[in-house]
């Protein structure tokens, strides 16, 4: 009889091999957050390589370099659900047993049990506890919310941009063509089949603008002029 494994489980093996085993888990969403912007890549994981101190991910749907100097702690959870999907995940933590971001196993239990079966694992943990529901009314968004101007520009223009979100231990990045800008749920929304970019409104109040060669650069700043780690680029005339 093969144990069921637990809920939640250190595992054992380096970040590079955790990274690795991702591949074999079909449809991977390397989910990210910070300061109000969650960046997310969606698809499956192409090239794993192990660059000075980094590990980059590559391919046709992920672009992102983990920080092994920050990212020291890897666990699996089996928890996740969405409606009536399973949807575990690798959780990459730091020193503090903080988690800094996910890869999310999208195709189900099969195949993330076989690709953790490759890695080394450790200790079972006890279970999260769920955070008990505020009770808050989402915010509404509005059509002047600093958060969708350059995107909604983006997407009237039909140029390419690029999405890049810095986090501890990650940089995260996405190239393409803003297809639609959806606000729901008190936050404005860019969901397409390989990213997904959602920003809680009120979190941006002003983008600080480089231009270079017809190249524009801006940086997402908070109410207290902290940044966000969230920048586009793109042509100038897009943004």
């Amino acid at each position: 009889m093969t144990a069921t494994p637990p809920i939640r489980q250190r595992l054992a093996c380096s970040v590079v091999e955790a990274v690795q085993a991702t591949r074999d888990m079909g449809r991977v969403m390397l989910s990210a957050a910070a300061n109000g912007a969650t960046h997310e890549r969606i698809g499956t994981v192409g090239e794993v390589l192990l660059e000075d101190g980094h590990v980059r991910i590559a391919g046709g749907a992920h672009d992102a370099r983990i920080d092994l100097a920050v990212v020291t702690g890897l666990v699996a959870d089996r928890s996740g659900r969405m409606k009536d999907r399973v949807m575990p995940r690798i959780e990459f933590q730091n020193a503090a047993g903080e988690t800094l971001f996910a890869m999310i196993a999208l195709d189900g239990p099969e195949p993330f049990e076989v690709a953790v079966a490759s890695l080394a694992t450790g200790a079972a943990l006890p279970e999260k506890e769920r955070p008990a529901p505020s009770g808050e009314k989402a915010a509404e968004v509005s059509g002047t919310d600093p958060a969708a101007e350059p995107l909604e520009a983006a997407r009237a223009s039909g140029e390419a941009i690029g999405v890049v979100l810095s986090c501890p231990g990650l940089v995260q990045r996405w190239q393409g063509t803003v297809a639609d800008i959806k606000p729901a749920m008190g936050f404005i929304n860019i969901i397409q089949p390989d990213f997904h970019l959602h920003l809680k409104v009120g979190a941006v109040s002003r983008w600080a603008r480089v231009e270079t060669d017809g190249v524009a650069r801006l940086e997402a700043f908070d109410a207290g002029s902290r940044p966000l780690g969230l920048t586009l680029t793109g042509p100038a005339v897009a943004l």
